[in-house]
């Protein structure tokens, strides 16, 4: 069972067995911390676990414990040991995959070809935004001006919130 939802909570997952194992200091964790933070949400700094089951783990533990966004970076791509879709599907009860091509488009549009090769997911578990990214640094910071877009809007909506606007004038009346 998964705790409420904290809407003011976010949490990072690197996936990265040469990070994980001390080899090298992981750089793309701190990025996505620091978005997280500068969005409003209380983030602790990523958990560096390496690819595969561990992965998965993290993010139902991240979401167990009530973090409105989950983001993850690394093991998306076609390597052997890129495993992050695999483990992050079965958490996810619906996939939101506008956002896993806006984050791919992004790449693309910015002049990395090989972003079309990224599989990663996007999608809610329970009311918790999972966001699987690149684990190059550039394609973090691309994926960064994506979600700065649409993280504030996606949380509120998974936590009961109206669409507000233009279009929207108010909330909705209940019957």
């Amino acid at each position: 069972m998964s705790a409420p939802t904290d809407s003011r909570r976010g949490a990072v997952v690197v996936a990265s067995n040469r990070a994980a194992a001390g080899v090298y200091e992981d750089t793309t964790g701190p990025l996505l911390v620091d978005a997280l933070r500068s969005w409003g949400l209380e983030t602790a700094d990523a958990a560096v676990v390496p690819d595969g089951d561990p992965v998965g783990h993290a993010v139902a533990d991240a979401v167990a414990s009530g973090a409105a966004v989950v983001l993850t970076t690394g093991g998306t791509g076609i390597s052997p040991t890129d495993r992050t879709p695999e483990v992050t599907r079965p958490l996810l009860d619906r996939e939101l995959p506008g956002l896993a091509e806006a984050l791919r488009a992004a790449g693309v549009a910015k002049g990395v070809p090989t972003a079309v090769l990224s599989r990663g997911l996007a999608g809610v578990a329970g009311s918790t935004l999972v966001v699987n990214l690149p684990g190059s640094r550039g394609g973090v910071k691309d994926a960064i001006q994506v979600l700065a877009d649409v993280v504030t809007h996606a949380v509120d909506q998974l936590a009961g919130g109206d669409h507000a606007g233009p279009d929207h004038p108010g909330p909705r009346a209940t019957a």
